[in-house]
Formats: C-alpha cells, sequence, structure tokens
C-alpha cells in the first residue's frame, strides 16, 4: 500500500508542477497582458484533483488519520483553481487578475497542504 500511495504523491507532485510551471513560464507575459491558461495547467489541476481524491482514499483505506476540515480546504481551493482554468482555457488572452488568482491560490494550495500538520 505504500508503494501505491507515494506512486500517487508523485503524481500529484507532477500535477503541482505542470500548473505552478504554467503559470510561472507566462508571468512575463501577465505583465504584457498576453498571458493565457495552458493545456498544461488545465492538465496539472485535473491531475491534482483526481490524484488528491485518490490519495485521501488510500489513506481512510490505511486506516490512516485523514484531516477533513483541511482536505475540504484545499479541495474548495482547487476546484476554483479547476474551474477558472478550465473555463478560461480557449481564450486567446486571460485577464491579468484572474491569472494571478490562479497563481496566488495554487501556492496557497501548496502552502496549505505543507505547513498545515
Amino acid at each position: 500500500m505504500d508503494v501505491l500511495t507515494n506512486v500517487f504523491v508523485g503524481l500529484h507532485i507532477i500535477g503541482i508542477a505542470s500548473l505552478l510551471g504554467g503559470f510561472l513560464t507566462q508571468m512575463k507575459a501577465m505583465g504584457d497582458g498576453t498571458a493565457r491558461f495552458s493545456p498544461a495547467m488545465v492538465h496539472g489541476a485535473l491531475t491534482m484533483l483526481v490524484t488528491g481524491v485518490v490519495l485521501v482514499g488510500l489513506n481512510q483505506a490505511d486506516d490512516q488519520p485523514v484531516n477533513n476540515l483541511k482536505i475540504g480546504i484545499k479541495l474548495a481551493v482547487l476546484i476554483v483553481i479547476l474551474a477558472l482554468v478550465y473555463v478560461k482555457r480557449d481564450e486567446e488572452r486571460a485577464d491579468k487578475s484572474l491569472f494571478g488568482l490562479v497563481g496566488a491560490l495554487t501556492v496557497v494550495n501548496i502552502f496549505l497542504a505543507v505547513l498545515w500538520t
């Protein structure tokens, strides 16, 4: 079970890297007003959602304690990120404030995962 959990943790980190990397690579374009939500960002957010749900299920199946409040808040933040990225994915240019919000919420989600123990 530990190997399976670690595989999904790795996939979860890949999703985070895809979402945050897509944001960071377009920060200059965001300043110019030409940033857009890339397919990598959409796929990263979806990967985070799926692997996060699987990780919670694996922890509960292994009788590990799960902080439901933390998971609920992280899920809510991720749903907002996913909604913004998914709805605006086909637009040629993303609004600066929405693009910045996605980056900020991604960082918040990372810090929630790391610092809330």
